[in-house]
């Protein structure tokens, strides 16, 4: 495989022949292959049929069937930990059998999941259907993100320009399926929570119907591989290993909205009302900025770049806090620093996620994408869940208010030095 470094100017080139079809995501999309926006697309309703369900299974777990609080938190957390745990199983089934099994094998999975879901009472039975659930996601998003990440470079090579706006694109996607999701859910609440599993279920149906007449038997240039020991390669791989390590930080500061920003604006405004505020600023700003932030970045950074300046836009976001915390401020003055939190994170994370996944084809061994894209979020889910428990005990301390912002952004500036070096700087270090 090939450094992204050496590929700067062969996009630097495409930018130049090929400037009016960037000028619009109307244009990237007509340009993009059917098996592109076919991906792009299901990502989009992977997310709404997702989040019309699991943002309100916590509160249907403790009021409807009375779970207590911690056997709903063991619940969310068996969750996680069967989709983002098994992505490395997921990842190896793509490169051995193909996207199009597996994505199917997925969505059934996904659809009995969620009537299962529906139907449940029973701890046992609710514990079965989220594990059915999570292992879906397993089976599913490493095919989807795999083929995309390798269609992205073929896209490139085809003179179109930069893989990292066909990734973007999918981001985008996915933070459009994110958004919609919970407000489809929120209507058919109205019904019951049974009515929410049920539709979940059937946009799977509809993306199980899509794959079955659109998805190739076979996808031109995808080799499946029989051979054993890509597991012990992948684990050898320092540079693969590296970058896995500098994207669980940036996952590390995003899991911060949901842990270290509730009590901030716990605490400037009195109520986390404002919180559902910032979210939606978080969407907004990734829905209708992505696209011109990618095409910056393309213009002037190549992927190790763009990593780099993301990290450091996310640790900035903490300083920011941590700059104000002794002022003490409240009310709206003091929800300003964690809007400009939320900002910079955000953007941050525009710069840092089509970057890493656009990097992963160059350090992947040739025929093992679908085993490291699986491990790229395996692996970053493992920092984040030894990251998290760390985080929680920080903020419960008692230390200086700024010290636990200032810990938090030094994490993500820490990690820029563990990002791969370019082809040359490697092998003249190796």
């Amino acid at each position: 495989m090939t450094d992204p470094a050496p590929l700067a100017p062969a996009r630097k080139a495409a930018r130049g022949s090929d400037a009016g079809t960037r000028d619009s995501t109307w244009r990237l999309c007509r340009d993009l292959s059917p098996l592109l926006r076919l991906l792009i697309l299901t990502q989009l309703a992977f997310n709404i049929g997702f989040y019309a369900v699991l943002p309100f299974l916590a509160a249907h777990l403790g009021s409807a069937i009375g779970m207590a609080g911690w056997l709903v938190g063991f619940v969310l957390g068996l969750r996680t930990f069967s989709q983002q745990g098994l992505f490395l199983v997921g990842g190896w089934l793509v490169d051995r059998f193909g996207v199009r099994p597996v994505v199917l094998a997925g969505c059934v999975l996904r659809i009995a999941g969620f009537v299962w879901l529906g139907y449940a009472r029973a701890p046992g039975a609710v514990i079965g259907a989220v594990l059915v659930i999570g292992f879906a996601a397993a089976l599913f998003s490493p095919a989807v993100e795999s083929e995309v990440a390798r269609q992205a470079v073929v896209w490139e090579e085809g003179g179109h320009g930069p893989r990292t706006r066909v990734l973007a694109l999918f981001s985008v996607a996915g933070q459009v399926g994110a958004f919609a999701g919970p407000l489809l859910g929120a209507l058919l609440l109205a019904v019951d929570f049974r009515t929410a599993c049920l539709a979940g279920a059937a946009v799977f149906v509809l993306v199980l119907a899509g794959h079955l007449w659109l998805m190739p038997q076979h996808i031109p240039g995808r080799v499946r591989v029989r051979r054993r020991g890509g597991a012990r390669a992948l684990l050898r791989n320092r540079r693969f290993l590296a970058l896995c390590c500098a994207y669980g930080t940036y996952l590390l500061a995003y899991n911060q909205l949901y842990l270290a920003l509730p009590d901030e604006v716990q605490r400037a405004a009195g109520s986390q009302a404002p919180l559902s505020w910032l979210f939606a600023l978080s969407s907004v700003l990734v829905v209708f900025t992505q696209l011109p932030v990618t095409r910056w970045a393309g213009d002037r950074l190549d992927l190790r770049r763009s990593m780099t300046a993301g990290l450091l836009l996310i640790a900035s976001g903490f300083a920011v806090v941590a700059a104000a915390r002794p002022a003490g401020w409240t009310g709206t003055a003091g929800l300003l620093p964690a809007a400009g939190f939320v900002i910079l994170l955000t953007v941050g994370q525009m710069l840092v996620v089509p970057a890493a996944r656009a990097w992963v084809p160059d350090l992947a061994e040739e025929g093992r994408l679908g085993l490291y894209m699986g491990a790229l979020s395996s692996v970053s889910g493992l920092i984040v869940l030894a990251g998290s428990a760390a985080t929680g005990s920080l903020l419960d301390l008692g230390l200086p208010a700024a010290v636990p912002w200032l810990v938090l952004a030094a994490v993500p500036a820490l990690a820029v030095p563990l990002l791969p070096r370019r082809a040359k700087e490697a092998g003249a270090a190796g």
